[in-house]
């Protein structure tokens, strides 16, 4: 099954299909499969490489700060995370986290604040995150506890935030914290944080069970500069929720390239292992599980280069967004699991290509907005339809 017959489908342009084809000759090349004991630097050298290549420039929004176009594409970075995700995990994960890192500056930072990061982000020379969850503060954005209080000329940010990505490695965060002009979530602001600020900390690192930079943030009368907050006080939440309409659909995209490395390795598995006198591709049984992960993977792409195409044509995608998020990390589960089981007991030793799989796509099911958030917003736009 050809990994790339997708770029035939009329969602793309032929600019998107060259970035494809160019980027995966380059991950061949470029992007090691097993990870290695020092994650940490492990991310460090990827971004910098993904950097240097020119593939983070479609991360970041602005061809004057470094970017690949004025506006971020939608279907360039779902293609590339795609593209990466089916080599690498972690190569997905440093190149996302470039993006979303950043993305609060790409869409509402002043022209100062741009050109301070955007160009080192876009380069692989900076690395970024984006600090909006807090322990009781997951899916509730509104329960948010993490507080930046005005003082003179500076705000000062007290609480923590916990599970943000490249935690410990970033040298900047984009930080959310309750600021109080209104109840909820209209009275949240959002602050560039850069690493090594007083009062701000590193309070613990977390592993999970696909490695990757993750810790938990303190902040102790941490003070930034009132120029340092990005947009207007208490529009924070819906810089948050900006910067997640153009990365939601992505996070989809990924678990199509797990998807699809999953059914290239069972179809391998299939194929090549000796089994009563034949192969296990000859049992129908394996060949009706097959075609469930075929379809399962191509119902989701559909869904998902629908909302990305339907994006870059300056549409509302709340609703197409949800659904292939919800659909293509679900999906993927169902797929990976599938080529574990082909893979027999060699699907569960580890490093494995299918129990790496097996481990990376969980988080997606969660992060951006869990599998149970995505089906609330499809049913709260339909029901918005109805009423209107």
């Amino acid at each position: 099954m050809n990994h790339l017959s997708h770029l035939d489908w009329p969602f793309f342009e032929d600019h998107h299909r060259a970035l494809a084809n160019e980027l995966d000759a380059w991950a061949t090349a470029h992007v090691p499969h097993a990870h290695g004991p020092d994650v940490d630097a492990e991310c460090r050298a990827l971004v910098k490489s993904l950097g240097a290549a020119g593939w983070l420039r479609h991360a970041v929004g602005g061809r004057a700060c470094g970017g690949a176009a004025d506006v971020i594409d939608t279907r360039s970075i779902c293609l590339i995370r795609e593209t990466l995700a089916r080599h690498s995990g972690l190569a997905d994960f440093a190149f996302a986290m470039q993006g979303l890192g950043s993305g609060a500056i790409s869409l509402a930072g002043t022209p100062q604040q741009r050109a301070d990061w955007l160009p080192k982000v876009a380069a692989g020379q900076a690395i970024s995150a984006f600090a909006l969850s807090e322990p009781e503060a997951g899916s509730d954005v509104a329960a948010m506890a993490c507080a930046a209080r005005v003082d003179g000329d500076h705000y000062v940010l007290d609480g923590e935030k916990t599970w943000i990505s490249n935690g410990g490695i970033a040298d900047v965060y984009v930080v959310f914290a309750r600021t109080g002009e209104a109840p909820g979530a209209r009275g949240i602001s959002v602050f560039i944080v850069p690493a090594g600020t007083p009062g701000f900390e590193i309070a613990e690192r977390i592993d999970v069970i696909a490695p990757h930079p993750l810790a938990r943030l303190r902040f102790s009368s941490c003070r930034v500069p009132a120029s340092a907050r990005i947009g207007a006080p208490g529009e924070g939440f819906k810089v948050a929720m900006r910067t997640l309409d153009v990365f939601r659909t992505s996070v989809a995209a990924a678990a199509l390239g797990f998807c699809r490395r999953a059914l290239q390795e069972g179809l391998t598995r299939a194929t090549t292992r000796q089994m009563f006198g034949g192969v296990l591709a000859d049992f129908q049984l394996t060949q009706a599980k097959l075609a469930q992960m075929a379809t399962t993977l191509d119902s989701a792409a559909l869904l998902t280069y629908r909302a990305a195409w339907q994006r870059d044509q300056g549409r509302n995608v709340t609703s197409e967004a949800a659904m292939a998020k919800m659909v293509a990390t679900e999906g993927a589960q169902q797929v990976i699991d599938a080529a574990v089981q082909l893979w027999g007991g060699l699907g569960v030793v580890s490093e494995q290509p299918v129990e790496r799989l097996y481990r990376e796509v969980r988080a997606l099911r969660i992060y951006e907005g869990a599998t149970e958030v995505q089906q609330l917003i499809i049913a709260r736009e339909l029901l918005k339809e109805v009423s209107a």
